[in-house]
């Protein structure tokens, strides 16, 4: 690789991976020499830029668009200049950034173009002009508002010509209103320079400095949270939220008057990201605020045509309203920095929001439309943005029933306690999602308040839960001589209690959900066991927890229904080549070879086949199978505490 392009990512993966210069993966990098320009091509993100993420230039061609006369009319004029430069660019595969004739004019080998939210909080005040030349001088060009493409391309080349000649040297810093910042020089050395001094030179200048302190999360988060994603969805499909709460939030959400400081847009991203107008919800109470909800997400949708993407919740937090979970986390980052910008632009005279007619332009400019939706990899599937927990999913069963769904499209939550296996697999099953996720959450499915810290935190991520899989299970086999009680006590307190614990602390967000979506339903699913339907020998604690929870599953089902919640259990047959069978040392078939339980198995493949000859289709049961139940069972609405038997005929109902 040329050395110079390694410089070139080493400098654009600097800046990317740190939210003080960059959100979103924005902002672009380049480098050039006499005959070509390396630039960040859209849709690619400065943190995890590699080679094949720049578009490669030649400059002889792209000459052209600076001299060229082209048409009055915008959308033609931006759609020749467009062609224009796909005729200079190279790599067809990758588009240029919109902005590579600029950086091909800048007179430096290297140009970094940023928007940290220190130089923003100044560029998007309303004192910005005389502030830039208290804190920079004459040695920076400054550049009122101008809408992106090729007319700040024209006004950037004026002010360039303008400043050659009156200054024997050229320009390091453009400064760009409501936008951002380019820096640019014949080292990365000298921009990372360069930009610290510009970072200190603002910071030294603040009335007042940035201040953002951890706040947890309001218990009302789980009043109102599931509540609001319902009432989003309702216009739509079905939406994700999440919130995220700090100091500097809670500072622009405590009442109407503050919040109208980031009511509107400061910059192009956050209309790309997060649309042009946000809601913000009070009231005296959680009902009022979901009455309030309801009314004014309803205007707006009536007014705009979309549900919004930022809700601001009185003494609550930033709440962002996703098409999935992807989304929520980069509308959470952008409106955030957007809160940090206004925040620094009270030390420069107040926050100055960019016009309706420059909202417009960039709302319906197709290079943003571009960039909003390049490599929008989004999910589908037959659970597509259905919240999902599954206990005891870190391995095993529930390892491979959680893989399932997230092909299919869901967000997951990991609920497990074996910490090590659980973000192991949450880390592999990301490595499968599109715009889903997959997140690990330490729980004692035993103990009622880690399950109840396991609901609150899926609602703070995710919005809301919409089915909840008690899967956790353990097995100990034994004949009543040899079982003891305390091994009977704690295999009924997997088995059966925390099926209990977890429907309890699960059951009121479902309720709450259904309250403000007639049309929704929600659902628990028990994987019981074959062992749940028919008596196993010398594995009576086993086979009785899973009975139980059969009783279980049709009380709650009962109790639950007017709710529009269905309980239901699957009854799996033997998952085989699972770590509860298969393992070599406390696996099934290890446990049943000791105690005896197959007369005349002399090795663990005697007890294994023993085993899958008594399923008439010849075949243990694996997740998959499973989870073709799991979708039985949730996509019909007329089926309620059932125990549906999966187990290739093992167990046939009568």
């Amino acid at each position: 690789m040329n050395k110079n392009l390694e410089k070139l990512i080493d400098i654009s993966h600097k800046y990317g991976k740190d939210s003080r210069y960059v959100i979103a993966g924005g902002g672009n990098t380049s480098f050039k020499d006499k005959k070509k320009l390396w630039i960040k091509a859209s849709g690619y993100a400065l943190a995890t830029i590699d080679e094949d993420g720049f578009s490669v230039l030649d400059r002889d061609k792209l000459k052209l668009i600076a001299t060229k006369k082209y048409s009055v009319n915008p959308a033609e004029r931006e759609e020749d200049v467009k062609n224009d430069l796909a005729t200079a660019n190279t790599t067809p595969e990758r588009r240029p950034s919109v902005e590579t004739s600029l950086h091909d004019i800048i007179d430096y080998d290297y140009v970094v173009h940023l928007h940290p939210t220190l130089v923003n909080g100044l560029l998007c005040s309303n004192n910005v002009e005389k502030q830039v030349n208290t804190i920079f001088g004459k040695d920076v060009i400054y550049i009122p508002y101008t809408d992106p493409g090729y007319t700040l391309f024209k006004a950037v080349q004026k002010s360039l010509d303008d400043f050659r000649k009156k200054n024997s040297k050229h320009p390091n810093i453009i400064l760009l209103q409501n936008h951002g910042i380019f820096v640019a020089a014949d080292t990365v050395k000298k921009i990372e320079d360069i930009y610290d001094g510009i970072l200190a030179k603002i910071e030294k200048s603040l009335l007042m400095k940035l201040n953002v302190k951890n706040v947890n999360i309001d218990d009302n988060a789980e009043q109102i949270l599931p509540a609001l994603r319902m009432i989003a969805s309702s216009f739509d499909k079905l939406k994700t939220l999440k919130i995220r709460v700090n100091s500097l939030i809670l500072k622009y959400a405590t009442s109407a008057k503050a919040f109208v400081k980031i009511s509107q847009p400061l910059t192009p991203d956050a209309i790309v990201y997060c649309k042009s107008k946000y809601v913000y919800l009070s009231g005296k109470d959680n009902e009022a605020i979901l009455k309030s909800a309801q009314k004014e997400m309803n205007d707006y949708v009536t007014k705009n045509g979309h549900t919004p993407k930022v809700l601001l919740v009185e003494g609550l937090g930033l709440v962002a309203v996703g098409d999935n979970a992807r989304e929520c986390d980069t509308i959470l980052d952008v409106f955030e920095d957007a809160i940090k910008v206004a925040d620094v632009a009270q030390s420069f005279g107040g926050e100055h929001p960019m016009t309706k007619k420059q909202i417009d332009f960039i709302d319906t400019w197709e290079v943003e439309n571009y960039r909003r939706h390049i490599g929008d990899d989004k999910n589908s599937g037959r659970v597509e943005n259905k919240n999902i927990v599954i206990t005891g999913a870190a391995q095993g069963f529930g390892e491979g029933i959680a893989e399932s769904l997230v092909r299919e499209g869901a967000n997951i939550i990991i609920a497990d306690l074996n910490e090590t296996a659980g973000k192991a697999t949450a880390e592999r099953l990301n490595g499968l999602c599109k715009s889903n996720r997959v997140i690990f959450i330490k729980t004692d499915v035993t103990e009622a308040e880690s399950l109840n810290s396991l609901v609150s935190e899926t609602i703070h991520k995710l919005g809301g839960i919409d089915l909840f899989i008690s899967n956790a299970g353990v097995l100990k086999a034994g004949n009543i001589a040899d079982m003891t009680p305390e091994d009977f006590e704690f295999l009924t307190k997997i088995n059966y209690n925390a099926y209990f614990y977890c429907t309890k602390a699960v059951a009121p967000v479902m309720k709450l959900q259904n309250a403000y979506s007639p049309d929704n339903y929600g659902d628990i699913i028990q994987i019981n066991s074959k062992s749940g339907l028919r008596g196993s020998k010398a594995n009576f604690a086993y086979a009785g927890g899973k009975f139980g929870g059969i009783g279980l599953t049709q009380s709650f089902a009962l109790e639950l229904a007017p709710f529009r919640i269905k309980v239901n259990s699957i009854c799996p047959g033997n998952y085989y080549e699972g770590p509860l069978w298969a393992d070599p040392k406390n696996g099934l078939f290890k446990q049943y070879l000791d105690a005896g339980k197959v007369p005349g198995a002399k090795t663990v493949e005697d007890v294994r086949k023993y085993y899958l000859s008594q399923a008439p289709m010849n075949k243990g049961t694996t997740p998959q199978d499973v989870v073709k139940a799991v979708f039985y069972l949730i996509e019909q609405t007329c089926e309620t505490g059932q125990a549906l038997p999966v187990t290739g005929g093992q167990i046939m109902l009568s």
